[in-house]
């Protein structure tokens, strides 16, 4: 096996398998869902039912990138909820709309955003393979 040198960032990216975009949209969905019940939750018991929908997205995002091992599996349930929140703030031409404009809905929209780009900070990144390299020193 012909070793590498080099900065990891020069490392050609490998393709990723279909099980990991499965896995990628599966969590997508998720987070859709997610965002759907924590629209529909956190009104309803404020404060408590905010504090709800908050942890569980962010137990979704955060268990995406632990079961996956890289910032993708944060990224994918946090753009599937963010996709669902944008869309249900819009109001329909009937005057309907599912979001008021009280403290709770921004806090739901702003909390989410903020707890979307922590977990994925906090994901494990890519980490070269090889045997030259001292992680951790």
């Amino acid at each position: 096996m012909a070793h590498q040198r080099g900065s990891i960032l020069a490392q050609p990216l490998q393709r990723p398998s279909a099980a990991r975009i499965a896995a990628c949209l599966g969590l997508f969905v998720l987070g859709a869902a997610t965002g759907l019940a924590g629209a529909l939750v956190q009104p309803g018991w404020f404060p408590g039912g905010l504090l709800l929908a908050l942890a569980g997205a962010a137990g979704l995002f955060l268990g995406g990138a632990r079961a996956l091992g890289s910032r993708a599996g944060a990224a994918a349930p946090a753009a599937g909820w963010m996709v669902t929140v944008i869309l249900l703030t819009t109001s329909r031409p009937e005057g309907d709309f599912l979001f008021g404009a009280g403290s709770g809905s921004y806090l739901f929209l702003l909390g989410g955003m903020a707890l979307a780009v922590i977990c994925a900070t906090l994901a494990p990144g890519r980490q070269p393979v090889d045997d030259d390299v001292r992680l951790g020193k």
